[in-house]
């Protein structure tokens, strides 16, 4: 397993920015804009990862900037932590037989979300390309938010 990012939500892209980059000297590594999402993704390293976030061997902190204002409470700014792991289907399988809820099923092979005994959010990726959609996961459903 290796830890990727952690996502907050964000209510003024520039202001935060400004925060992260002027101020800490954070690095933009990379941005997307979501149009069909109405979000976009800033993904930053701290000045000393920079160089290694770029070769995907570093964490970031990616910021959210959701295009529809919306108040963050109940510590929804926060959004999850993720991590890259080397089977999905299998993980997702050991943390359900130990009780956990998968909120968002890995369907697509690729990504799932569950949740820590605190309500925190895990993000799952599949390491290198997507597997194949499979059952049980491919006709889950969502359950709960993340």
């Amino acid at each position: 397993m290796q830890y990727l990012h952690t996502m907050l939500r964000v209510t003024d892209l520039d202001s935060t920015l400004a925060f992260f980059c002027e101020l800490l000297g954070f690095v933009e590594i990379s941005r997307r804009n979501v149009a069909q999402g109405r979000f976009t993704l800033v993904f930053l390293a701290a000045p000393g990862d920079a160089e290694a976030a770029r070769r995907d061997k570093a964490p970031l902190v990616e910021l959210t900037w959701n295009w529809d204002p919306e108040d963050y409470t109940g510590g929804r700014n926060f959004g999850h932590l993720a991590y890259r792991v080397d089977n999905i289907y299998e993980l997702c399988q050991k943390l359900m037989d130990a009780g956990v809820t998968i909120n968002r099923p890995p369907r697509d092979g690729h990504m799932a979300f569950i949740q820590t005994p605190d309500d925190i959010s895990i993000e799952l990726l599949q390491r290198g390309e997507s597997l194949a959609p499979a059952e049980p996961w491919q006709s889950m459903p969502n359950t709960g938010s993340w």
